[in-house]
């Protein structure tokens, strides 16, 4: 899937939140589509979580 593809899937999905359950439901999928994508990312191995941690607490830079 591309890019552009993704993106308009996962606005497809937060409108349809937003207009079924309103401002709360909208937060409430997109915090869960972002957690998705990073535990999908983790998953593949393109994202090390442990990395991700250390640099949230300050052990570590991010850049």
């Amino acid at each position: 899937m591309s890019p552009t593809v993704t993106g308009m899937a996962v606005g497809a999905v937060l409108a349809l939140a937003g207009l079924a359950f309103g401002f709360w439901g909208l937060l409430l999928t997109a915090l869960f589509v972002g957690i998705g994508a990073v535990l999908g990312r983790s998953a593949e191995g393109k994202l090390d979580l442990g990395g991700v941690l250390d640099a949230l607490r300050g052990k570590r830079s991010s850049s």
